[in-house]
């Protein structure tokens, strides 16, 4: 009998030894985004995980939550806060309820190319990203929406015409908003999944926003008409919280990270041309491109809310860096030009 006590625990030993030796419990990420399902967007999170599921053998798999199933992005980072979401895809409105330095991002008219983008990301992203880490949350890619455009239900061709119009702003960036307001503009803070209902029903008449994504949540539907200024490119990024990251193995989140950085460099690469090929599409359908005209009104309007932002809406020193970035990038390469979204991307 003590025998085969002994012959049974030794094959329990082997087979815990053997259980130890395999695969990790696969670790499902819940990751919730505002980008709509099907777009090129999603699906590139899509086979990112695919990727990561064969990369791990099933210890890390990527369960996508699209089209803001999961609320807006101020509610994706309240969940992922407390634990009920795991990872985000999110534009600079999220990374900016992360920390103010993203909002940087979206000071209009300070970044004039995707060439100056790429510089700036470079120069200033090794602190952004410190800068999340701070705040319980890892950096895997920055995200590529294309250039910002203003789309509305009457042509604006001036700031005078933007400023007649009731333009979204996101909801819970009361300080953002506050600044529109005091430059006389006539911001309406809603959350982004509320544009559609807005536009229908009166409350807003212009939204910006990448061509690609109004021409794939088909919101260019209720607003025929496009500004061609460029004035600002869309940044985002997929974050992870620092508490499900440390849950994975090093060897695998090096492979995740290397898997992930393929991605931005695909998206970095696609999505300029798919933008102006949105363009191309809308037009096809109705869309009429508007140039922006007295070029010294749209500069100065830029200037304020650059003056506005710097120390209020972004801290200064990432501001100042930004800034330094951009003036070391164009003494370098004056000739570099607007964005490369087709014949709507050109500064007046």
């Amino acid at each position: 009998m003590k025998r085969r006590r002994q012959e049974v625990g030794a094959a329990l030993a082997g087979a815990l030894l053997l259980l130890a030796a395999g695969p990790a419990r696969g670790e499902a990420l819940k990751l919730a985004t505002l980008v709509p399902d099907g777009s090129v967007w999603d699906q590139a999170l899509k086979e990112m995980g695919s990727e990561w599921s064969a990369a791990t053998d099933g210890r890390v798999s990527l369960r996508i939550y699209p089209g803001g199933v999961a609320g807006d992005e101020s509610d994706i980072v309240r969940k992922m806060r407390i634990g009920q979401l795991h990872a985000a895809a999110l534009t600079i409105a999220g990374l900016g309820d992360i920390d103010e330095a993203f909002s940087v991002f979206a000071t209009p008219l300070l970044i004039a190319s995707y060439d100056e983008l790429a510089y700036v990301l470079e120069v200033a992203g090794p602190g952004l990203r410190r800068r999340l880490e701070a705040k319980g949350f890892v950096f895997l890619h920055w995200g590529h929406g294309g250039w910002v455009h203003l789309f509305s239900k009457r042509p604006a061709r001036t700031v005078a015409d933007v400023k007649s119009l009731k333009m979204f702003a996101w909801a819970g960036d009361d300080a953002r908003v506050q600044l529109w307001r005091r430059a006389g503009f006539q911001p309406v803070a809603l959350a982004s999944t509320d544009i559609l209902t807005g536009l229908q029903t009166g409350l807003i008449e212009a939204y910006p926003t990448p061509p690609l994504a109004a021409l794939s949540l088909q919101w260019f539907r209720e607003t025929p008409y496009m500004t061609a200024l460029g004035l600002a490119p869309l940044v985002g990024a997929v974050v992870v919280s620092k508490r499900s990251w440390d849950k994975i193995s090093e060897e695998d989140r090096g492979r995740l990270l290397a898997i992930a950085r393929r991605y931005e460099a695909r998206l970095a690469d696609e999505i300029p041309r798919q933008d102006g090929q949105a363009i191309e599409e809308m037009t096809r359908r109705g869309l009429e491109v508007v140039p922006a005209a007295d070029p010294e009104a749209w500069q100065r309007a830029a200037a304020d809310f650059v003056r506005g932002s710097r120390g209020e809406l972004v801290p200064a020193d990432i501001f100042d860096e930004v800034e330094r970035a951009l003036a070391e990038y164009r003494a370098r390469a004056p000739e570099a030009g607007p964005p490369p979204s087709g014949p709507a991307g050109a500064r007046p």
